[in-house]
């Protein structure tokens, strides 16, 4: 039997890398402050649309082209060779509910042009700067974003954290209201959202 998820509208994530000194760096945006995930930092990415289908293919391959479209729209980079991260599964009290493949990609030369009307603001800044300023209460991220970034705290280079990838891991997310707040867990683990800065427990 199908799962109800399975139902679900479907979304594809890009997330790019570009080498830096020391480390890597990934391109962020924040989102208006207004419709989906506002002013919210996340990656470029959005829903499949019917002309990112074609009969047959996997719904991986929907997604990867979703993202690739989408990344051209919004911050004006062509993108190609993108590799499976994760796959996100949202829980039952999101008030919209979408399932979405996370890529990663080298990033092109080129330099991103934000789109006015889908991007208030872009930088690149490394996983550990972006969860810092989070911590910090100058970001909002949402946790799919936030577990992303804290993955990739575990690589030195893009290189590496590219050879990690190419499985997309499933992360079915349950909110849980506790006596710290609210948390959100996934059968990897448990990510502490009551009070900043947020903490992963692993299981």
């Amino acid at each position: 039997m199908s799962s109800p998820d399975e139902s679900l509208p479907v979304a594809g994530t890009v997330v790019l890398l570009r080498a830096a000194d020391p480390g890597f760096e990934v391109l962020l945006i924040r989102r208006p402050d207004r419709g989906s995930f506002a002013g919210a930092w996340v990656f470029p990415g959005g829903k499949v649309e019917p002309a990112d289908r074609r009969i047959g293919e996997a719904e991986s391959d929907d997604a990867r082209r979703a993202g690739i479209r989408e990344t051209r729209e919004e911050v004006g980079l062509a993108v190609a060779d993108l590799v499976p991260l994760s796959e996100w599964r949202p829980p039952l009290e999101a008030p919209t509910r979408i399932r979405t493949w996370f890529f990663l990609a080298m990033a092109p030369v080129a330099e991103p042009v934000a789109s006015a009307d889908e991007v208030a603001e872009l930088t690149w800044a490394s996983p550990a700067d972006a969860l810092a300023r989070h911590a910090a209460g100058e970001w909002v991220l949402f946790p799919p974003t936030w577990i992303t970034l804290h993955h990739l705290t575990g690589f030195v280079d893009a290189a590496s954290a590219l050879s990690s990838a190419g499985a997309a891991q499933l992360f079915q997310t349950r909110v849980l209201d506790t006596d710290a707040g609210r948390a959100f867990a996934w059968e990897q683990g448990r990510l502490e959202a009551g009070t900043l800065p947020w903490r992963f427990v692993r299981s």
